[in-house]
């Protein structure tokens, strides 16, 4: 790093695997001192400091004189955490943690993550970005505007490290269900990157969570006293291509062509033009598109071990014709071509519903891949009809409209399947088209169910207890990132995230399926990801699609040493003057 002293990691990958198969102790050397060391997150170990610490360092005295480990320290967090009122209460809570101890804050995630997650991302995060400008408290990440056309590289610059492997970016324009949220969507790639790291194991140092400020046309947030973005509308043509031009080049040209680039939360009107246009020139993905499909696609794989068929068995209807709804379509008919079933014909199992009802052949104003799914039938206009019409095995809903699967949808899902699937995928809870509770007792136990945001376990009149199934982008994306840029990847294909869906089904277990879960419990998130990293790391190599080199024989074991360790690092000072380019990071075998 720098002259400023920031801690910078001076091992390769070939020396953090030997460090950890020699069970050596990381010893961290810093220029800097005082409150510098005690209120960097990156450094700040609190009282865990030893004595000999606390004198090297110069905060001797700056800290109570009781020395604290970790586990005690985590302990303090998670009183103080039971003690706050409300789940955004809760969110500020952490994300003031991760502000000044950035391993306790991941030692805290990890303890319990199914306990944390649904406050530091979904359905939490949500509320947390439409008060963002009430909570905040300190920038995190890089925040670019459209202002700062020509420049960019230079912000970049800003930005004190060097090693990034992944940057999630927004516009802010279509943050989750919610709409146009502008600058205060940054709630959504902070977020996201929380979970690289809390799920995936990748350093935190090596995630920069971006926001793309081109204005708002939310006329609340352009009116409020505590916004704090661009307060005029959101630019938009040629202006705005430029910017995004300009934007993923300088990430490329800083940061190196496998840096992964995530897209979150752009509009529809943007988010397929700009996968297109970039997907095979950047390493990057877009999350609501091919992220939200692979993890619906894994809970599908999932259910077709309950109905005991095929995924060309079925037809698919979708309340929702956006990006979500897209994404999952494709990769659907990519599961059934790889059954055998022909292309035009798995697109006629697909069904999709959006704002003006069914579409069908010759409807106006389709768009291009609205198109693709449109077929030869008469107009329909409500959801109900489609279904009585259709009569089909699934429905999926991601248009965010609550309850839009009203119980008589559910029960004639019931009436013509013995084990109807309904997916209500849209979040946050409150944009859920159905509760579980809803699903399990209007298909009397029969159906199976799995949502965006989390649902209670629902015990039912014959006794039995199920568990919904979440389908969580975060079974997919931290494990997408971890493989993709462990070995290299420079382009993102579909064939990866249709991978990433299989290896996820084929983690769920058969006591998984009795009780009502389509996915892995997620207690077991970093393993998971770890098996779907390396899973998506051996596609890599067999299709030469992976830089790294020389391909390691056992690519689980070469990921566990690249997982973030959440315990504290030693500190040691002595009188030599490293030169201003050093690492500041030394390892010493025990």
């Amino acid at each position: 790093m720098a002259h400023s002293g920031a801690l910078v990691r001076r091992e390769s990958v070939e020396t953090e695997m030997h460090k950890s198969q020699e069970k050596s102790t990381t010893f961290v050397y810093t220029k800097k001192r005082g409150y510098d060391v005690t209120r960097n997150p990156h450094l700040n170990k609190g009282m865990a400091f030893s004595l000999e610490e606390r004198q090297q360092l110069g905060i001797h005295g700056l800290l109570p004189p009781c020395f604290i480990s970790q586990d005690i320290q985590l302990l303090r967090v998670l009183k103080n955490y039971d003690m706050k009122r409300d789940d955004l209460d809760r969110y500020v809570f952490l994300m003031g943690l991760q502000d000044r101890s950035e391993k306790l804050f991941y030692r805290v995630l990890t303890s319990n993550i199914e306990r944390f997650m649904p406050v530091i991302y979904t359905p939490t995060v949500g509320l947390a970005c439409q008060q963002y400008g009430l909570i905040f408290r300190r920038p995190r990440g890089l925040f670019i505007t459209v202002h700062d056309r020509g420049h960019i590289a230079s912000i970049l610059q800003n930005w004190p490290e060097k090693d990034i492997k992944a940057v999630c970016v927004t516009d802010g324009e279509r943050i989750l269900g919610l709409g146009d949220l502008g600058c205060y969507g940054m709630g959504i790639p902070v977020g996201k990157l929380a979970l690289y790291t809390a799920c995936g194991g990748m350093p935190p140092q090596q995630c920069l969570p971006v926001m793309l400020d081109v204005g708002t046309d939310n006329e609340a947030l352009l009116k409020d006293p505590l916004y704090i973005g661009l307060r005029h509308r959101r630019v938009r043509g040629q202006a705005y291509d430029d910017l995004l031009d300009e934007f993923m080049k300088a990430v490329s040209d800083r940061y190196g062509m496998d840096c992964l680039i995530q897209f979150e939360d752009f509009a529809n009107v943007n988010a397929f033009r700009l996968l297109s246009k970039y997907r095979n020139k950047y390493c990057t993905f877009n999350d609501d598109i091919q992220g939200t499909a692979a993890v619906a696609v894994a809970g599908l794989l999932a259910a077709l071990r309950i109905t005991k068929s095929k995924m060309c068995d079925h037809t698919i209807v979708f309340q929702g014709a956006g990006e979500a709804a897209m994404g999952i379509a494709e990769l659907i008919s990519m599961a059934m071509e790889k059954e055998g079933l022909p292309k035009e014909q798995s697109l006629k199992k697909i069904w999709m519903v959006d704002s003006k009802g069914l579409i069908v052949k010759g409807r106006d104003h389709l768009t291009h891949e609205k198109e693709r799914f449109a077929h030869e039938h008469p107009q329909m206009n409500r959801l109900e009809d489609v279904v009585r019409e259709i009569k089909p095995t699934a429905i999926i809903g991601v248009a965010a409209v609550p309850g839009a699967f009203s119980e008589q949808i559910i029960k004639d899902m019931a009436s013509f399947n013995k084990s109807p699937i309904i997916f209500a995928l849209s979040n946050p809870t409150s944009k859920a088209e159905c509760t579980a509770e809803q699903c399990y007792v209007l298909t009397e136990g029969r159906g199976i169910f799995a949502s965006g945001s989390p649902f209670d376990p629902v015990n039912l009149p014959d006794g039995r207890t199920l568990f919904p199934g979440q389908g969580n982008n975060a079974y997919i994306f931290p494990g997408v990132g971890l493989g993709v840029t462990a070995c290299g990847i420079r382009h993102v294909t579909e064939e990866v995230f249709l991978i990433a869906a299989e290896a996820l089904a084929e983690q769920v277990t058969e006591k998984d399926l009795a009780e009502g879960r389509l996915y892995p419990p997620l207690s077991s998130i970093q393993e998971v990801s770890l098996k779907l990293a390396a899973t998506i790391m051996e596609f890599a190599f067999k299709h030469n699609m992976a830089t790294l080199h020389p391909e390691p024989s056992d690519k689980l074991e070469y990921l566990k040493p690249l997982v973030y360790c959440t315990d504290y690092e030693e500190f040691v000072v002595d009188s030599y003057r490293w030169p201003e380019d050093s690492m500041s990071v030394q390892s010493c075998k025990l």
